[in-house]
């Protein structure tokens, strides 16, 4: 009698928590909408500023998926199409979109060559009225190469004769465009500084620095009116000497103003920083990314530096390794264990001053398989591992980390893939999306995500509460969204606690609105 109260009080108890954790959200399922276009991505999702949405993808079409034009949706705060516009535009090159001010802004870079130049031109057309026009933003002088935008951080090529590349901050209220242009003698570098309007905040020549480094630019961030530019990369040397223990490259912080430009480098002899995130707490400039201790790409944790945001002078600097629980989450007990291939996700300062922050694993792989016509062909594949999730205290100490176990790949669009993480009252909630009904159990508190063969997706939730515990849930059904959502590009709503996925299956699209609560 005794046991079997026990094992009633026990199977009580559980079945508790997974209310509890099903509590934790509210959702809205909008209605499924035909889409003619089975092929697109999505570039932007965005409010209207009436509590509606604006939604931007590109689409393809062809035996050869080729693109052809771009779409936006307006959405209203019921989740019901109010309008949908097609505006064709084939062999552009795409930069980034992104809404503001009530309207649709598309950049690409284009060469012309009646002008021997590069252009970034801006199209764009207020949402209530469609009308797309375009203008001009930049002209850039050069002759024509064969990647000028550069999107891959990590292997920077500056010897193409003319190189660039677009960073926005977090909220696209401005974004920064860095051109490089070398030529025999001539080497200019110069930073162009934009709001979302498109109105130029300043321009500044950077050539001076170039002389004896060269600039690969990765995050950014601006004071709240937009004054000053905070942009940090790496800084790589073009004729110092190294040892064998040394990298070819800094991290370096770069303060642009009307007023002109100041510098701090982040080095530590026997520390190496990586993927730093500029970000403002109060008065203060923190930048916080991994670091190792070799010159590699094995991490062995997390980088905190604070900085006076006028001077630039580094106040406190912090290099916190990963936890033993870190370590047994990652791995048990296997004797191999090399923690790299991290990317910065997200990151979140508290109300108290605690700082949570997110990474994911993330690499590529490619591989030859046969095609259709009896050839080979190369393939590329994108992996979105495990979770990586930090909490510093206000000083910049290690409180936990832990890592979630997860295994996504793809060859297409990735925003199906990965995760959002949010946070509130100090708990970190994580959207994941999965063909799998259950993970699968590694051993004594280690669970593995996988992504499952299923067409249907379910929603899990993983909750980290403010000590590092963990639980999770299913708490969407692949028999209630019965379309797969893009779970790693959601529209995010702090003040009310809400984020918006949009879903779509192949001529099928619908947004899905869910509240935590």
């Amino acid at each position: 009698m005794f046991s079997k109260s026990v094992a009633f009080l026990i199977l009580f108890m559980a079945t508790l928590g997974i209310f509890a954790q099903q509590e934790e959200i509210a959702y809205t399922i909008g209605e499924k909408y035909n889409d003619r276009h089975k092929y697109s991505n999505l570039l932007s999702i965005a409010d209207d500023g009436n509590g509606g949405t604006v939604v931007v993808r590109s689409y393809y079409s062809g035996i050869v998926l080729r693109p052809k034009g771009y779409l936006v949706e307006h959405y209203n705060k019921d989740l019901e199409l109010l309008s949908e516009y097609n505006y064709k535009l084939k062999n552009s090159n795409f930069v980034e979109a992104y809404v503001k001010n009530g309207q649709v802004y598309l950049l690409f870079l284009e060469y012309d060559y009646n002008k021997a130049s590069y252009e970034y031109i801006v199209h764009r057309s207020p949402f209530s009225e469609f009308n797309f026009t375009q203008e001009v933003l930049l002209s850039i002088p050069s002759e024509p190469v064969s990647q000028p935008l550069d999107r891959n951080y990590y292997n920077r090529n500056f010897t193409s004769g003319f190189t660039t590349s677009v960073l926005f901050n977090d909220n696209r209220s401005a974004f920064a465009i860095t051109t490089h242009f070398k030529k025999r003698k001539e080497n200019q570098h110069i930073i162009h500084v934009f709001d979302a309007s498109l109105r130029k905040l300043m321009e500044h020549d950077f050539s001076d620095e170039v002389e004896e480094k060269n600039y690969a630019f990765e995050n950014i961030v601006f004071s709240e009116d937009l004054r000053n530019v905070y942009l940090v990369g790496k800084a790589y040397f073009k004729k110092k000497r190294f040892n064998a223990t040394e990298r070819k490259f800094q991290y370096e912080l770069v303060r642009i103003s009307q007023q002109g430009r100041s510098t701090q480098s982040f080095y530590t002899p026997g520390k190496f920083p990586e993927a730093l995130k500029p970000i403002f707490k109060n008065d203060k400039l923190l930048c916080i990314g991994f670091y190792a201790d070799r010159k590699d790409n094995r991490y062995n944790g997390i980088a905190y530096f604070k900085l006076n945001p006028n001077s630039l002078n580094i106040e406190s600097q912090k290099f916190n390794p990963f936890s033993s629980q870190f370590m047994m989450d990652k791995f048990g007990r296997e004797d191999d264990k090399t923690i790299k291939d991290l990317v910065f996700k997200s990151m979140d300062i508290t109300n108290d001053g605690y700082i949570l922050f997110n990474a994911e694993e993330y690499f590529t792989s490619t591989s030859t398989q046969a095609n259709s016509s009896g050839g080979r062909l190369l393939v590329t594949r994108y992996h979105y591992n495990d979770i990586v999730s930090v909490k510093l205290s206000p000083e910049g100490d290690m409180i936990w980390a832990r890592n979630i176990n997860k295994t996504e790949v793809t060859q297409g669009d990735g925003a199906y893939t990965s995760y959002s993480a949010y946070t509130k009252g100090g708990n970190t909630y994580f959207f994941i999306s999965t063909a799998s009904e259950n993970p699968q159990q590694l051993g004594a508190d280690r669970i593995m995500f996988k992504q499952g063969l299923g067409r249907n997706k379910n929603i899990f939730l993983i909750k980290l509460d403010e000590n590092g515990h963990m639980n999770y849930d299913k708490v969407i059904d692949d028999t209630e969204a019965r379309l797969p959502l893009m779970v790693s590009m959601p529209l995010v709503d702090a003040t009310t606690d809400k984020l918006l996925f949009y879903a779509k299956r192949g001529t099928k699209k619908q947004l899905v609105h869910v509240g935590v609560k």
